[in-house]
């Protein structure tokens, strides 16, 4: 199944960056990207998120998308080798809230994710962003 995680990430690759979508070849956020390879393993979503901003959670501090992968993930303990098809949470900058997201490629190596500016793209998974995970989910059938 982790293989199949990837192949579907992978085949986002190239959509365009657009907030709060998540169509392939249309358009994706890194919480879109998640939502549409969750509809193409499971069908439909367990919950459909509120509208959000950008710098949604930051005001208020709330850890949202952190207690939505916990809500519906399966989480890894760190010590738990990293496997291709997981996905990745991040914290953008030390202290700040988790808000982006990923899934594993090559472990310890790349990741694809939805970047502003970038769109879908399979990014190297540097030293940078290795330190701003902040959990590590599998989709719960893998």
């Amino acid at each position: 199944m982790s293989a199949r995680v990837v192949a579907l990430a992978r085949s986002w690759i190239g959509t365009p960056y657009v907030h709060q979508a998540s169509v392939r070849g249309s358009g994706a956020d890194c919480l879109g990207l998640i939502r549409g390879i969750w509809r193409e393993l499971f069908g439909d979503e367990p919950e459909t998120p509120p509208p959000y901003t950008p710098d949604w959670g930051e005001i208020s501090g709330h850890e949202l998308l952190l207690a939505g992968a916990l809500r519906h993930l399966r989480e890894l303990p760190r010590e738990v080798p990293m496997q291709p098809g997981e996905v990745l949470l991040f914290r953008m900058r030390s202290g700040a809230i988790a808000k982006h997201l990923g899934i594993v490629a090559v472990p310890n190596a790349s990741f694809v994710h939805a970047y502003d500016r970038h769109g879908v793209v399979e990014s190297p998974l540097s030293a940078p962003w290795i330190a701003g995970i902040v959990g590590r989910f599998r989709f719960p059938c893998v």
